[in-house]
């Protein structure tokens, strides 16, 4: 099942897509975050949950997408109980970017990058047995539920940023029930957005190269993950694509299992909260950076995957330049 959350005159909707032109709204009050929550409290499928509510009304998919009424697959109600964070260097590709990226000049041409030294240690420790916990992979926070944009609405570099690139991703989508404990949604396409230049000046940099905004969807995957996944990441300029590259993800395809992400997301009792929602980020091994593409203002980002429905799309902006900062004394 692909769900997706729309705006109807500012009510929150959801729909249950049933291909690439009709959606099926479902009765929801609260969207899917609130479904959600019923399914945990009362031991319910979400799936089943949604399909009790779906109604017979079929309504057009593109004009939600041409008339920008999409959100992202799930919302808080409150943004600051949703967090943003994600994992990198879990990809089997990704060494090699990182690692050109953050390469030194050293006498011994033997030594490892501290990329990919952490990449090593994910292959060896990445997929433990069951039960057992295995290596820590690299974590990063992007922000809070305000850094989420829509899909189609665009994706606003700060000013300070170097470079804006995209980044392709899957995100895993969680809610704490009452008790504490993490539930798994389900998976949404995401497009993780960090200015490289930044991070290559220094890795000490990555929190800063995050840019805090990001997007998200347009469709939610409930059920299981496939283990193998091959999409495409492109860029348009001008109604061209001027770049284009496919994409692998899936376990088949990472050196950490997702259950050794998660656990390792959340061990810290700060990220079990009651309620909250988590967007998590589980990297990748493409970038149109790595192939010496600069994007521009107006260049669309388009993230794409067959078994995720519709492509996530995002046009570039950048924001103009700020004066510095003032800090108020309050003393």
């Amino acid at each position: 099942m692909r769900v997706i959350q729309y705006v109807v005159a500012g009510r929150l909707c959801v729909g249950v897509v049933q291909d690439h032109d009709w959606v099926f709204p479902a009765m929801a009050e609260g969207g899917v975050y609130a479904l959600a929550l019923e399914a945990i409290t009362h031991s319910r499928s979400l799936r089943e949950l949604i399909s009790e509510r779906v109604t017979d009304e079929r309504i057009a998919y593109q004009p939600l997408i041409d008339e920008k009424r999409l959100l992202p697959p799930i919302t808080h109600p409150d943004s600051a109980h949703c967090l943003v964070t994600g994992t990198g260097l879990t990809h089997l590709g990704s060494a090699d970017t990182r690692s050109a990226m953050h390469a030194k000049v050293t006498a011994d041409a033997a030594e490892l990058t501290d990329s990919m030294r952490m990449f090593k240690l994910g292959v060896e420790q990445g997929k433990p047995p069951a039960g057992q916990v295995g290596a820590q992979p690299e974590w990063f926070y992007k922000g809070d539920g305000s850094s989420i944009v829509a899909p189609e609405q665009p994706l606003k570099a700060p000013c300070f940023a170097e470079d804006a690139g995209e980044e392709p991703e899957l995100a895993g989508l969680y809610i704490n029930g009452p008790d504490g404990t993490p539930w798994r949604v389900g998976y949404a396409l995401g497009n993780e957005f960090s200015d490289h230049v930044t991070e290559r000046f220094n890795y000490l940099w990555l929190a800063h190269s995050k840019l805090r905004v990001c997007s998200l969807g347009p469709e939610l995957l409930l059920g299981e993950l496939p283990e193998h996944l091959e999409g495409v990441s492109r860029i348009r300029r001008n109604h061209s694509v001027i770049w284009e590259k496919s994409f692998l993800t899936g376990e088949a395809n990472m050196a950490h299992t997702l259950a050794n992400l998660e656990q390792h997301h959340f061990k810290y009792a700060q990220f079990r909260r009651p309620g909250d929602l988590h967007v998590h980020f589980f990297g990748t091994a493409t970038l149109s950076f790595a192939d010496g593409i600069k994007a521009q203002a107006g260049d669309v980002f388009e993230i794409e995957l067959n078994q995720f429905g519709r492509p996530l799309r995002n046009p570039l902006q950048f924001e103009s330049e700020q004066p510095v900062q003032a800090i108020a004394d309050l003393a």
